[in-house]
């Protein structure tokens, strides 16, 4: 399997828990991209897809790809626009929504918008949603709704906020054992 970890508004490969997961992944032989996207000046859908289009030739039915918050939107729109199965889609403090919240018109080329959620599960074998009950900018029921939508496994972990480096979230051992149960399939 390879990986790539996408991150969010106002991010990069090495904040929050990808560093930690980058070392743990490579430390059992696979492949992981972190790329970096542009954000908040050039953050658009079209720009961000420039970036990945970059690693299209290592995309594939044995890919897992990790999103953090907006990177898991990225990702929906991603599937939606590509003629191909992945293996996993991870997402973690997604949303799918344009939510009230400081970063609405920065999201709203990836999120406003009808999603075609059959091409978005056609293009990818398993979803998993991991969400927290007291995520400051994406409530529980989003992601719930996120998770029933994809039909994926959910995963609500308490009281961990945004799940990033603010939350405590340097490191994130329960998504290591998500992944590594991915294995096993």
């Amino acid at each position: 399997m390879n990986f790539f970890i996408i991150h969010g508004i106002y991010g990069h490969a090495e904040e929050n828990w990808f560093p930690w997961l980058k070392i743990e992944l490579e430390n059992n032989d696979h492949e992981v991209i972190v790329p970096k996207f542009p954000t908040p000046i050039g953050q658009t859908l079209e720009n961000w897809i420039k970036v990945i289009k970059k690693y299209e030739d290592k995309i594939n039915d044995d890919t897992v790809m990790i999103g953090h918050s907006l990177g898991a939107a990225f990702i929906l729109n991603y599937l939606e626009q590509i003629d191909r199965e992945i293996k996993t889609a991870v997402l973690v403090s997604g949303y799918h929504e344009n939510l009230e919240n400081p970063f609405k018109k920065l999201n709203k080329t990836f999120v406003d918008k009808k999603f075609n959620w059959d091409k978005i599960i056609e293009n990818c074998e398993q979803f998993i949603v991991i969400g927290s009950d007291d995520d400051e900018y994406i409530p529980e029921s989003v992601t719930r709704r996120l998770a029933f939508k994809l039909d994926a496994e959910l995963h609500v972990i308490h009281n961990g906020g945004h799940l990033n480096a603010d939350a405590g979230y340097k490191k994130f051992p329960f998504l290591l054992e998500i992944i590594n149960k991915l294995h096993k399939h």
